[in-house]
């Protein structure tokens, strides 16, 4: 997706491209006339998914405006098609809303802040993610009650952050833009400058309890002992093991299923991290209700133990459906057939993320029900934590859109042509105001759609229950 002309003739391309769309017709946003029903797009969307989960799923996007537009990415992939487009791509997340983005610990075993979903990873126009995350920005300051100039204050520090940290980076050298990775410890200054003592006391909070989730801390909390072995705990409908799930005589045959997923999980991961895998061997798996947009896809959690019961490994199994971004970009973006769904995710994660969970893999499986499915697996947790949005302030929500969008940003440079969408955006507010506007009109619709949603719960068009 770069084209490493010098930067002269890149700097060209992204002038090219904003005469050919102007920056202020971002802040365009028109449902078309045959736009589909939200409901029907969401019910379509659900279809291969488990149908006693669902109603979990409409529970869950039901609780807020926030919470439906988390879920409904598929709703927005279809409306920014529809939207000015800059002609230049970049790798997507393709689900920039800000509980998307968080904190983990890399390899190394430092806290990084980056985004962390990748189900709907895409290459795309690069500008369908800052909208996303703008329009989320929107939708959690109306939910948290901030007037108009609050909310416009927000998205213009996030856009604004997202356009001046595109220009240094274009300024950067390639490994320089590589390394660059938001690291919590060094972003103390910074967050201590704009940030009340009250909430800086809530983000040492946040990262001290981050720093505890981890596999131990999961294998603690989610097995018990069973006949003088672990296993992991029921907690139905959230975590139901497989042996709750499937017959006696069943169970050890998709224990041999899950050995054999693992063995050829195996091979996709770096050659040097296979043998830690080897050192591994499988105990229990369960299946698990995760997020709320994924709600009703076919996610597991595998037991291993290493050197004994004291030494455990918790991995997620997550399916992965195709990105709902695949039918909306240019056929020239479109992705090989021969590239699995998980594939798809793992490669989008490790080109985006700074740095990336040690055992991120994929795999190819047959599902309990004899359907082939595609997979990606991770660790279930390792330092990983997210904010909590409602409760922020206006100061601390327009601080976290900023670092959520210096995250974008450095992710978009990594893949795309930070030269020519640094030129594309030029030097003035002027796609920051387009933003704003942009943001208001999508949290209009976002909010209308909502209300279609919850009709149609009211009206038994579809089911939805409170989530436990």
């Amino acid at each position: 997706m770069v084209d490493h002309r010098d930067p002269a003739t890149r700097v060209e391309t992204g002038r090219a491209a904003r005469e050919r769309t102007p920056l202020a017709t971002h802040a365009e946003f028109a449902p078309s006339a045959g736009r589909t029903d939200p409901v029907t797009v969401l019910t379509t969307q659900e279809a291969g998914r488990l149908p006693e989960l669902l109603p979990m799923r409409h529970g869950r996007m039901l609780t807020s405006v926030f919470a439906f537009y988390r879920g409904s990415a598929a709703i927005m992939a279809a409306d920014l098609a529809t939207t000015p487009n800059s002609g230049l791509p970049a790798q997507l997340c393709g689900d920039a809303h800000l509980s998307n983005f968080g904190v983990f610990g890399s390899p190394e075993r430092r806290m990084l802040f980056d985004v962390n979903d990748f189900d709907e990873t895409y290459p795309g126009p690069w500008e369908w993610d800052v909208k996303r995350l703008a329009a989320s920005l929107t939708i959690a300051a109306r939910g948290n009650g901030f007037r108009r100039k609050a909310r416009a204050g927000i998205v213009r520090a996030a856009v604004g952050r997202y356009r001046t940290t595109m220009a240094e980076f274009a300024a950067a050298r390639e490994l320089e833009v590589w390394y660059a990775h938001a690291d919590v410890d060094r972003l103390a200054p910074e967050l201590t400058a704009e940030l009340s003592k009250e909430r800086l006391k809530r983000l040492e909070k946040v990262r001290t309890k981050a720093r505890s989730r981890d596999s131990l801390q999961a294998y603690r909390k989610l097995t018990t002992s069973v006949e003088g072995r672990r296993a992991i705990a029921a907690d139905p409908p959230l975590l139901v093991p497989v042996a709750d799930l499937l017959p006696d005589d069943a169970q050890e045959r998709f224990a041999d299923d899950i050995r054999a997923l693992l063995r050829r999980y195996r091979r996709t991961l770096p050659i040097e991290r296979r043998p830690l895998l080897d050192a591994f061997t499988y105990v229990d798996t369960a299946r698990k209700v995760v997020g709320v947009g994924s709600v009703g896809t076919r996610c597991w959690i595998v037991l291993l133990h290493g050197r004994d019961d004291d030494d455990p490994l918790l991995l997620q199994v997550k399916e992965a459906e195709p990105s709902v971004l695949a039918a909306h970009v240019a056929p020239g973006l479109r992705l090989p057939s021969r590239i699995s769904e998980g594939q798809r995710v793992v490669t989008g994660q490790r080109r985006m993320q700074a740095a990336s969970d040690i055992f991120l893999g994929w795999q190819t499986a047959m599902g309990i029900d004899g359907h082939v499915r595609d997979f990606y697996v991770r660790q279930l947790r390792d330092w990983k934590f997210s904010a909590l949005v409602e409760e922020m302030d206006p100061t601390t929500l327009r601080t976290y859109g900023a670092l959520c969008a210096w995250t974008l940003a450095r992710a978009h440079a990594r893949t795309g042509d930070r030269i020519a969408i640094a030129a594309y955006l030029g030097d003035d507010a002027t796609f920051d105001e387009a933003l704003v506007e942009f943001a208001e009109r999508y949290a209009d619709r976002a909010e209308r759609d909502y209300a279609l949603f919850a009709e149609a719960v009211r009206d038994g068009t579809i089911q939805a229950e409170a989530s436990p």
